[in-house]
């Protein structure tokens, strides 16, 4: 107990008085143990998984009939196969690549097309990171590396030159590690919410994507629940509405399948804050369709539910299957826990997982995010169309490339800040660009990697190994 602060006890879940160690010390001292000039290295490493038989073993559990769709959609390019392997680039990162032991609530598959825009509980768009399905406790630097690799891709794929992609990996890092620092020096409570959207570019000197983001956020105004509604659904003769089958995106399912995943909002709306449960009320559940989404989320279930209010206006949730983070299995080999219920209990549920590290990372988020379980599978819940948009990182001009890449850097920094002191990152990074260039030359090595998998993977297709199918 501090000296003069008798009457005060320690409280389990604040900082403790005296401080311990100053967390920049202990930072500091990493680089001793992980020398930043590490973090450029790509070892091979005995027994790697062939990629092909990476992308088999992720596919169990899937729904076979839609598995050709997702090695379709894989296919496509080496950026569009990195999307679907995050699990092979976990196990990459855990066995031939150092890891510093801070650790972070990560996204787990930070690659530069998880970015886009969504509607705040006002309407009002925001930009953050937007896919959380694989986020775990780990380790802060994989989500940079995936990121920079990812960019790399996207430049090649858009056109660029080698310079042109290097230098965007480069700037994501160099944008994170001077957000971090920056968030460092702040007063806690004015880190927490640090660097609002309309500070975004001119934070990450990103002015060349000015043009573009004013054009993807008029698009993302116009992506409602209300429009899809108009496009995907019809009038029944009760004056209610259903979907319409639109294969293979859109399907109907089965009356008892359908009542399934109704029932299933029940133990949904116990998740929700008791705030949001009289906006819910005044919504009745019309239908229940499949709908495939995503690259690396094809073959998991994931259903839509028209919800119609008084005046007929529809609101769509979104009922998205969430399996085990497919970085869990990858962490012990990093020398870090595996992600652990908070109930020792019982089992973690997936989608509780998705939805609290979701949370955790964005500064706001969806206010109807949830979780639920049907039969024996785990789900996240959310608005579904509300106000999403993205820039496609793949047909960016070389000079806009490099602009996203330290916006999209500096919002992974913003993000990683809330579950990890940015002291510890920021003093381990250091004030010179040496960790940009470790990060830029990984990209490029694993790009390369990702390309020749990529290879792998079409070749598979082409003998028959792996079935294929388009997925429009």
């Amino acid at each position: 107990m501090a000296a003069g602060a008798g009457r005060i006890p320690q409280v389990a879940g604040f900082a403790p008085w005296p401080p311990a160690e100053p967390p920049s010390e202990a930072g500091a001292m990493l680089r001793s143990t992980v020398p930043l000039a590490s973090h450029a290295e790509l070892r091979p490493h005995p027994g790697r998984v062939d990629p092909v038989d990476a992308v088999i073993a992720s596919n169990e559990g899937r729904i076979a009939d839609l598995i050709p769709i997702r090695v379709g959609r894989m296919a496509v390019s080496p950026f569009a196969f990195l999307r679907g392997s995050a699990g092979l680039m976990a196990h990459d990162l855990a066995r031939a690549i150092p890891v510093t032991g801070i650790t972070a609530q990560i996204c787990g598959d930070a690659h530069a097309a998880n970015f886009g825009l969504y509607a705040d509980a006002r309407g009002a768009l925001v930009m953050d990171l937007n896919d959380f399905d694989e986020t775990v406790r780990g380790p802060w630097e994989w989500d940079l590396k995936r990121l920079a690799a990812s960019l790399v891709l996207a430049g090649r794929e858009a056109g660029a030159d080698e310079d042109t992609c290097r230098t965007a990996a480069h700037d994501a890092a160099g944008a994170y590690r001077r957000t971090v620092r920056l968030l460092a020096e702040l007063p806690t409570a004015a880190s927490w919410g640090a660097i609002a959207d309309e500070e975004l570019v001119s934070h990450a000197d990103a002015h060349d994507l000015d043009g573009i983001l004013k054009r993807v956020g008029k698009k993302a105004h116009r992506n409602t629940s209300a429009r899809f509604a108009a496009k995907s659904t019809e009038r029944r003769d009760d004056g209610g509405r259903r979907f319409v089958d639109s294969p293979p995106v859109l399907r109907r399912v089965p009356d008892a399948e359908a009542a399934a995943v109704a029932a299933s909002l029940a133990d949904y709306l116990s998740t929700l804050p008791d705030d949001r449960l009289p906006l819910l009320a005044r919504y009745a559940i019309h239908d229940v369709a499949f709908r495939i989404v995503g690259t690396g989320s094809v073959g998991t279930r994931s259903y839509v539910v028209l919800l119609l209010d008084h005046r007929g206006k529809p609101l769509v949730l979104q009922v998205k299957e969430a399996r085990p983070s497919v970085l869990g299995p990858h962490l012990a080999a990093a020398g870090l826990p595996r992600p652990e219920p908070e109930a020792e209990q019982a089992p973690e549920h997936q989608g509780r997982r998705v939805v609290l590290g979701q949370k955790r990372m964005q500064v706001v988020s969806d206010i109807l995010l949830g979780w639920t379980t049907i039969g024996d599978h785990h789900y996240q819940v959310r608005q579904f169309r509300n106000r999403k948009g993205s820039v496609d990182a793949t047909s960016l001009k070389p000079r806009r490339l490099d602009d996203y890449a330290r916006m999209t850097g500096a919002l992974m920094a913003r993000a990683h800040s809330h579950t990890a002191d940015p002291r510890a990152i920021a003093a381990y990074c250091g004030e010179t660009g040496e960790l940009d260039e470790a990060i830029a030359a990984f990209a490029v090595a694993y790009a390369d990697r990702t390309e020749a998998d990529h290879t792998r993977l079409t070749e598979a297709v082409r003998t028959g190994r792996l079935p294929s199918a388009p997925g429009d």
